[in-house]
């Protein structure tokens, strides 16, 4: 494996699928379905060796890979992985095949397209996840939104193609300020050191002002709100979730809204540490908002995986909480929230996905008294229930705790405020369920409902171990994102108390003075 250039394989493996997926002349359903089956498992097999083969205490990029790429710029293709990006990536390999093989019931035109895309998507991902050039970096970053859009567009709900052109629209914004900032970070670079290069390490270490580290930051923050999503950049996701298939909206939940809390982590916050310490009493206060406004909102809604969706607000929201309480415990939590909330809700939309194709309908009115027909549905339906309001023993106890206990360490009446979130998840999670399932059955349509095919059974079998093992034993998961998340932190502060030339005047600092945020 040292030999081997591993990511590359990662990244380029499931393209390569896809390609072969979409030319395959004369292939029926059933055949494109098994291809893209056994290529999604393929590349889970072939990540499942970065699980044993990282090496958490070792510094800097593991299993690097540089190549010549556009010399005359100074752009190199370079990934490689640390803490972060293997857990990142090994969600995003496990979650594609049970993707794939959830889809088997529901999609029934141009499924070679839909399988294709899904594959490209994967490669994309994980290319982002693995980029330490900005330059590759970006181009995966934009290369990843056009599968999703299409698969937005051409196999959504109704008004498909409202919730596929906004949710390009927000992201696209995003995207073009991130790039400027890109480029104005590599013609400094150039001007600094007389060396023009994108690579990531050198952004780490290149000086900036306190005026240059604000604009900058707030472009790459920008565009990183607006995948989290963040309140009130978020309102592209409810349309895009209800109206996208049920194996987008997994993708979308788990694995794109990570990008998001990724690129604060591995870009953000370390290239721009006194901006973003600035910041943060801002930062904290739109995650606060989105807590409580996603969990507020969720109760309200009748449809359920518009429900679903806004409870992804609040859970981001949790996630960005923890990123900025910026000590051990809170980026932890931040972490694990990250990976729980990929289990858990990608779980969330399989299983509304599941009654959707029996009703054609997800409005909750609908439904009632369900366990009577569909029992073990019901019961995997209250497991992934009660880990998403963070049930002790399941896995989003963990990262909710750690995200509390690291808000509380920091400033006492973050971690109130979130607290209450957590009340209100459990409040509209529990108000759903007992509709949904309790009662008597309330529709005739009701009464004919099959419950889970050994298909069904099987694709929500490893989430349900995840569920299990990540909320008794995360002690592994931690062991692989602490130390990057440590050093993450002392980066922050090591430029911090270099001073980076920042003057009290550089920044306007809402109630954070450098030496403060040094400390």
């Amino acid at each position: 494996m040292n030999d081997f250039p591993w990511l590359s394989w990662l990244i380029f493996f499931p393209l390569i699928s896809a390609a072969l997926i979409a030319v395959l002349p004369g292939t029926s359903g059933r055949t494109v379905k098994t291809l893209a089956a056994v290529c999604s498992i393929a590349e889970f097999l072939f990540s499942l060796p970065l699980w044993w083969r990282y090496q958490p205490g070792q510094p800097g990029w593991q299993f690097a890979e540089q190549h010549a790429w556009l010399p005359g710029l100074g752009a190199t293709y370079h990934v490689g992985i640390d803490g972060i990006a293997t857990l990142l990536v090994l969600l995003t390999t496990l979650l594609t095949p049970i993707v794939v093989f959830g889809a088997f019931g529901s999609v029934e035109k141009r499924e070679r397209e839909f399988y294709a895309l899904l594959l490209a998507m994967e490669a994309a991902m994980i290319g982002t996840f693995l980029s330490l050039d900005l330059l590759l970096f970006y181009v995966f970053w934009e290369a990843m939104l056009v599968p999703m859009y299409l698969l937005i567009g051409v196999w959504g709900g109704p008004r498909r193609v409202y919730a596929a052109v906004k949710f390009f629209l927000y992201t696209m914004a995003g995207s073009v300020l991130m790039l400027v900032a890109i480029l104005w970070l590599y013609l400094h670079q150039r001007a600094v050191t007389g060396i023009p290069t994108f690579a990531l390490d050198a952004f780490y270490a290149l000086p900036l002002s306190g005026a240059e580290q604000t604009w900058l930051f707030l472009a790459f923050a920008f565009a990183f709100a607006i995948k989290v999503p963040m309140f009130p950049f978020h309102t592209w996701l409810p349309d895009a979730h209800v109206e996208a298939p049920t194996a987008g909206s997994v993708i979308l939940a788990a694995v794109l809204l990570k990008m998001g809390t990724f690129g604060y982590v591995r870009f953000a916050m370390p290239i721009f540490p006194a901006a973003s310490a600035a910041f943060t009493p801002w930062i904290v206060a739109l995650a606060l908002i989105g807590i409580l406004y996603g969990a507020l909102v969720a109760m309200v809604q009748r449809d359920l995986k518009k429900l679903v969706a806004y409870s992804s607000v609040s859970h981001l929201g949790f996630c960005m909480l923890g990123l900025y309480a910026l000590n051990a415990q809170g980026m932890a939590g931040g972490m694990m929230t990250m990976l729980n909330h990929g289990v858990s809700t990608g779980a969330l939309f399989l299983l509304v996905g599941v009654i959707y194709e029996r009703r054609h309908t997800r409005e909750i009115a609908e439904f009632g008294g369900l366990w009577k027909v569909m029992p073990v549905y019901a019961s995997i339906f209250l497991v992934v229930m009660l880990s998403s309001i963070g049930l002790p023993g399941t896995n989003g106890f963990v990262g909710e705790f750690l995200v509390l206990l690291g808000a509380f360490r920091h400033e006492p009446w973050w971690a109130i405020v979130a607290g209450l979130g957590v009340i209100l998840s459990a409040v509209y999670m529990l108000w759903m369920f007992m509709r949904v399932f309790f009662g008597p059955l309330t529709h005739a349509a009701n009464e004919k409902l099959a419950d889970l095919t050994l298909r069904e059974r099987l694709v929500f079998a490893p989430l349900l171990i995840l569920i299990f093992w990540m909320g008794v034993y995360p002690q592994p998961l931690l062991d692989r994102a602490q130390p990057t998340l440590d050093r993450t932190v002392a980066l922050v502060k090591q430029r911090l108390m270099m001073g980076d030339r920042i003057t009290r005047g550089d920044v306007a600092r809402p109630g954070v003075s450098v030496a403060e945020a040094a400390r």
